[in-house]
């Protein structure tokens, strides 16, 4: 029972996982949008820049809450594939938030996982060249 447990726990995270994914590309496909109008209607200004920097820091949150799924599923894995035992206290099924509770990290923690996710070459790529896309536009 408590291997379908961990399967039906895999299952119903990895889900979660792509969805975040799916939602990640939203935010990237947003702020190319936001940009191209600014463009295209002439209101390039600090007011965009500011923006593009929020939609950046919302895609690193996102992906921050990912990646926490993620240490998840590779436990979850590591259980299904017996390459850990189930006798660890983290082998029990649907713990991922009293999981989550016991390793969180306070403000600054917080806020450094938010960075480290925001520097990520999938996630800082597209702002970065928005952003220089946008200084170019404005300048010129």
């Amino acid at each position: 029972m408590q291997t379908s447990d961990l399967a039906s726990e895999w299952s119903l995270l990895q889900n979660q996982f792509d969805s975040y994914e799916k939602y990640s590309l939203i935010i990237k496909l947003f702020s190319v949008f936001i940009l191209s109008v600014a463009y295209f209607t002439h209101h390039l200004n600090c007011f965009i820049f500011l923006l593009l920097l929020v939609l950046w820091l919302q895609d690193a949150i996102w992906k921050t809450f990912q990646s926490r799924i993620e240490i998840r599923l590779l436990q979850l894995e590591g259980y299904l594939s017996g390459d850990q035992s189930l006798d660890r206290t983290d082998g029990k099924a649907y713990q991922f938030n009293s999981q989550y509770v016991e390793t969180r990290l306070g403000i600054a923690g917080l806020m450094n996982e938010y960075f480290r996710q925001a520097i990520r070459p999938t996630v800082a790529y597209p702002y970065i060249v928005l952003l220089f896309l946008l200084g170019v536009a404005i300048l010129f």
